[in-house]
């Protein structure tokens, strides 16, 4: 029995050595797999891919700032409430996508890794460093938190690591190797039917820019980066699906209406356009095909204006001379800035005669239908205006939003009158001067020279001790 009992005992502890090995096994090949492949320092492809790195790097030429809100104040009004009001400048070369990030007074002046006011996602187009913790830590991990938890780990400033496949084979070999490094927007290229690794090279050309120049928003408790793509990509595909899960990005401190704002929907917008419906890629007009001084072709990732290059861009399909296609884009520009700002002036009475209805004595179902006119009227304005470029992208559709969005804001403003006529309020209601960004700023209540003061000891005090940080943690060259 005794016998027995030991030969029991020993193989229990047998098993048990082989359980605990097994894990341990087990354990470590998930670390391992935890580990990131992802190489986020762009200068160390700078010897394999010379072409590529310099031309990258003369991004940082394209430095200029440019105020969109001095240049149109009434921008300030129609995001009132919302961190746009505060700043908002014209997008400048790839080179800036970090330092403009931690400069917008959107981001605010947080003082440690819990304060606000804005969540992780506001990192995810600006640097391979978010593919890295994405593949360290996995989605959930990434996104929990406030912007300020990344400021040392998200250091270096969108690269080659954004877009390809660094550690692969067919890279080393000088190929492409395009990957979605983003993994919520390889889902929602499934959900419009295009997934990445079944779709033709040109397809996923477009598809690696689309991971960042889209439209999308912020989901759950988490504040997940998601593209409301489920019921389509057109501008009332997107809205159908905001409103059916009652979604806003914020609530217009002066009209009370749930607003929602458009990111950068050129994936979108170029879809919907003559260039798009012909698979004419992004890289097509932006990244032209050029030789380096060996006579040999690359890829320039200098992203500019197709008729910087024009032979190697536009005349690949066109045979008008180039200064016959700049007036017709400058033509087809000026019907969309025209129709933009008759749009922007109906937006800017609706929202204070929104606010007057309110001050009238106006009750929240009153005022319902209204303000929904007004949400979706800025949606398509805004749909419309934050496509940059739509005026090459997609003229037509540009108008097409702009359009929608007159046609709902004067249906709003009609509501409005015969509301405000039933409360008594029969005069016009005036609007204050916002004949500049400040002018506005103020009419909207915006302390600017508190805001302002509080981001530069932001980026006086916190910057260097995030940059310091990552250079102790090997994530930044010394």
């Amino acid at each position: 029995m005794a016998k027995i009992r030991n030969s029991i005992l020993c193989l229990l502890s047998l098993l048990a050595g082989i359980f605990l090995f097994s894990n341990s096994i087990h354990a470590q090949t998930e670390s391992k797999e935890a580990s990131s492949t992802i190489n986020t320092k762009n200068e160390s492809f700078a010897q394999s891919h010379p072409d590529q790195y310099h031309s990258w790097r003369a991004t940082s030429e394209q430095a200029q700032r440019e105020d969109a809100l001095a240049e149109d104040p009434r921008l300030v009004i129609l995001w009132a409430g919302y961190p746009f009001s505060r700043d908002y400048n014209k997008p400048r070369g790839h080179a800036y996508a970090l330092i403009d990030v931690r400069e917008t007074l959107r981001t605010g002046a947080p003082k440690n890794a819990q304060d606000g006011p804005l969540p992780m996602a506001c990192w995810s187009c600006k640097s391979p460093d978010v593919a890295r913790l994405i593949q360290e830590q996995g989605e959930d991990n990434y996104f929990h938190g406030k912007w300020a938890k990344g400021g040392p780990e998200i250091v270096n400033v969108l690269g080659c690591a954004d877009c390809h496949k660094t550690d692969s084979p067919e890279f080393a070999q000088g190929k492409p190797a395009l990957t979605l490094t983003r993994p919520y927007a390889a889902r929602a290229m499934e959900t419009i039917g295009k997934p990445f690794e079944h779709a033709s090279r040109f397809e996923q050309q477009s598809m690696v820019c689309g991971q960042c120049h889209v439209e999308y928003y912020f989901a759950g408790d988490n504040k997940s980066v998601k593209f409301p793509w489920d019921n389509g990509t057109k501008v009332e595909d997107m809205e159908v699906y905001y409103d059916n899960i009652g979604f806003s990005d914020w609530t217009n401190s002066l009209s009370k209406a749930p607003m929602l704002k458009a990111q950068h929907p050129e994936f979108e917008t170029w879809s919907a356009g003559i260039h798009g419906k012909n698979n004419v890629t992004c890289i097509d007009c932006h990244m032209p095909k050029l030789q380096n001084e060996k006579g040999e072709l690359y890829t320039s990732h200098k992203i500019g204006n197709p008729f910087d290059n024009f032979e190697q861009t536009c005349r690949n399909c066109h045979t008008q001379s180039k200064q016959a296609l700049q007036a017709v884009v400058a033509e087809r520009k000026q019907a969309i800035q025209e129709m933009k700002i008759k749009v922007e002036d109906q937006l800017v009475h609706a929202h204070f005669e929104a606010k007057a209805a309110w001050d009238a004595g106006a009750t929240e179902k009153e005022m319902a239908p209204i303000l929904a006119d007004i949400r979706h009227a800025q949606w398509r304005w805004d749909l419309a205006i934050a496509s940059h470029g739509i005026h090459m992208h997609a003229p037509d559709e540009g108008l097409r939003m702009l359009g929608g969005a007159m046609n709902k804001a004067a249906d709003a403003r009609t509501k409005l009158v015969r509301l405000l006529g039933a409360k008594g309020v029969t005069h016009e209601i005036a609007i204050p001067d916002i004949s500049t960004k400040e002018k506005a700023q103020q009419a909207i209540g915006l302390d600017m020279q508190k805001i302002n003061a509080e981001k530069q000891e932001f980026l006086k005090t916190i910057v260097p001790e995030w940059d310091d940080q990552a250079r102790k943690n090997n994530l930044l060259s010394q």
